[in-house]
């Protein structure tokens, strides 16, 4: 249950971080408005927030959430970009989750 709970709790920081930095790219890239900047900037926090909430060593919490970043940004690129990854898209983003889970599930002496 712990290792769901872990991954769920990547995927949802995952999200908020890319919502956080997709916004302020509608505004630049594609002229949307300024006022994005404002959820922006809560997706953010909330990223942040989130990556907090892990109980072990921050620098292991930010070197596993890495892999889980990587899946849910290929996962955007298909929903909400509309482009459908590539089968060496996922096999990167499966690697990735695999360091993740080695990462965060391995036995720890200290």
């Amino acid at each position: 249950m712990f290792e769901l709970k872990t991954i769920g709790l990547f995927a949802i920081t995952a999200i908020a971080e890319i919502l956080g930095c997709y916004l302020p790219y509608l505004w630049l890239k594609q002229g949307k408005s300024i006022w994005l900047l404002v959820p922006a900037a809560a997706s953010l926090s909330l990223f942040v927030w989130l990556l907090s909430l892990h109980p072990t060593a921050a620098g292991r919490v930010y070197a596993a959430y890495g892999g889980v970043y990587v899946m849910v940004a290929v996962l955007w690129l298909w929903g909400v970009d509309g482009i459908k990854p590539t089968s060496w898209d996922l096999l990167g983003a499966s690697v990735a989750c695999l360091g993740m889970a080695i990462i965060m599930f391995a036995p720890k002496n200290a």
